[in-house]
């Protein structure tokens, strides 16, 4: 008889061959240490290099899907996962044992959800580490998680419908809220640490541009406008630090 995993690890993925071998390295350790079953199923969104082979060959269970949107994506990935629970990380995130155990810690002691702040990983910017500091701590006084790391209960994820479809960024702070209106949601307290190539692949007035925008047409708009998100969406630029053999 097959035990249904207890936990599925969700994985939404565009064009990551650089980088989803060591986010599911990385899991496979950490799932190690915990006495209970537990499944990786990756979304693949139309990627065009080899990101589903990496991620079969390190063992996850790869979904194909055509979205190219992260919200979509994440949902996809949620509904070809058996587990109660679903633990929701990016292709270019490292999660350690300790952060799986802090998130089922919270889910056994009553929350329905919850979170992550994060680290870099790499050299980034001075501009960019200021920047980041400020956010971050916006982010910890309201309670709302970075969209590498996060987790609820599958009923949790039913009830409020997953992640909003209607958006192309910002889909994690829509899902907090969500969250937050029918249950208690935590943020972990260890960070977990992201991807930092944007922040080495892009100039501060590029980045700075799209809070601009922000500004300009409001957030909740610019969020449901793709071209608005072009550092997000668009083809993936070179990060000297993982060509350097960062990674």
């Amino acid at each position: 008889m097959t035990v249904a995993p207890a936990i599925s690890i969700c994985i939404p993925a565009y064009n990551e061959a650089q980088l989803i071998g060591r986010t599911i390295r990385a899991l496979n350790a950490a799932i190690a240490e915990l006495d209970r079953p537990c499944e990786i199923v990756v979304a693949d969104d139309a990627s065009s290099d080899d990101t589903a082979a990496i991620a079969r060959d390190a063992g996850a269970r790869v979904v194909t899907v055509e979205h190219r949107k992260i919200s979509a994506s994440r949902n996809s990935a949620a509904a070809a996962a058996t587990g109660d629970i679903l633990i929701f990380v990016d292709a270019d995130t490292v999660i350690e044992p300790h952060h799986l155990r802090e998130a089922l810690s919270l889910l056994e002691s009553g929350c329905i959800g919850g979170g992550a702040l994060v680290t870099f990983d790499g050299r980034i910017p001075l501009w960019s580490r200021i920047m980041l500091g400020m956010m971050i701590a916006g982010y910890g006084l309201a309670q709302y998680s970075a969209g590498c790391f996060m987790f609820c209960t599958r009923e949790a994820f039913e009830t409020v419908g997953g992640y909003p479809e209607a958006y192309y960024g910002g889909e994690e702070v829509k899902f907090a809220k969500s969250l937050k209106r029918i249950g208690r949601f935590r943020l972990i307290r260890s960070r977990v640490m992201t991807s930092g190539r944007k922040l080495r692949a892009y100039r501060a007035r590029e980045i700075l541009a799209v809070f601009a925008r922000a500004f300009t047409q409001g957030p909740d708009r610019m969020a449901r406008r793709r071209e608005s998100l072009d550092i997000w969406y668009e083809d993936r630029r070179d990060d000297p630090w993982y060509r350097e053999g960062g990674v």
